[in-house]
């Protein structure tokens, strides 16, 4: 049996036509919603859920195309955008009564939380970012040989077909080469999450590919549009990161700023996999963003 989130009730939401979202839910008190990343499950949150969960109503999904959520095929392009995700998200909190909510994303669900947070400012209260930049400034900042450290991106970026073949073929060393070389304490993802990580992940190839295909395309037209226009992230916002813009020669923090007026940005020591890493650091900068 796959591991589970200790004392979270699992639900399963649906949250547009034909997509059923798995969730788990536990606490009480303000909603927090918790989206996770490449290439976990809701399972990532589950230090940093049990925690909040003492005071805070929390909601911990796996995104469309992912866990144990429905995974649509993708006619158009749009399927998995982070519009389309994001929509699935307020969708989610609107189904357990939250028209308002606090939301937090690592990785690609901090993607999807910030295109939440663009699109949907009336509904979203605060926002927090874990170790990713918004997809414009990150294609913007991906070049020449540092770019090689996310040479998955560049990959999952090509049209259908190709990507899908090469990573089917070898799922297992695929995501498993990310679980190992993002993480400093491999301690910090024990071997039967791992194996539900991979598991989860080896059902998905097609759905996720999908995903960052999308930010390759449309979710930079979106992001574009949004420079454009002025839209900024209006409510209070904590981006937690890894310090890898000095390496790759870019100021994080002057980035999130252009997005993010009201913005406290903390670098981490830990790894890629900080709610795992460092739980304890990150539920403590969640419970002060949900003060401001």
């Amino acid at each position: 049996m796959a591991p589970t989130i200790t004392g979270f009730d699992y639900q399963r939401v649906t949250v547009a036509d034909g997509v059923t979202l798995n969730a788990a839910v536990g606490g009480t008190g303000s909603p927090v919603v918790l989206l996770h990343g490449f290439p976990q499950t809701h399972l990532m949150w589950r230090h940093v859920a049990a925690d909040l969960a003492a005071d805070h109503t929390v909601i911990c999904p796996d995104l469309r195309g992912y866990g144990d959520s429905d995974k649509p095929a993708d006619a158009d392009g749009q399927t998995y955008a982070k519009r389309t995700m994001a929509a699935d998200v307020v969708a989610l909190a609107r189904a357990f009564g939250h028209e308002r909510f606090a939301l937090a994303g690592h990785d690609r669900g901090a993607l999807v939380a910030i295109r939440a947070g663009l699109d949907h400012p009336d509904a979203i209260t605060h926002l927090a970012s874990l170790d990713v930049l918004p997809t414009l400034d990150m294609w913007n900042v991906m070049r020449g040989t540092s770019a090689a450290v996310g040479f998955h991106l560049y990959l999952m970026a090509q049209p259908p077909g190709l990507p899908e073949q090469m990573i089917s073929a070898s799922a297992d060393a695929f995501f498993g080469h990310f679980l190992d070389i993002w993480t400093q304490d491999p301690g910090a993802i024990p071997a039967d999450v791992r194996a539900a990580y991979l598991a989860a992940s080896r059902e998905a190839v097609t759905s996720i590919v999908a995903d960052y295909r999308a930010s390759a395309h449309v979710d930079v037209e979106h992001d574009e549009a949004d420079r454009k226009s002025g839209n900024r992230l209006r409510m209070p916002v904590t981006v937690l990161q890894q310090d890898w813009g000095a390496v790759l020669g870019f100021d994080a923090a002057a980035l999130w700023r252009e997005w993010a007026p009201d913005l406290n940005h903390i670098p981490v020591s830990c790894g890629h996999f900080m709610a795992e890493e460092a739980p304890a650091e990150v539920t403590k900068a969640l419970r002060e963003l949900l003060t401001r």
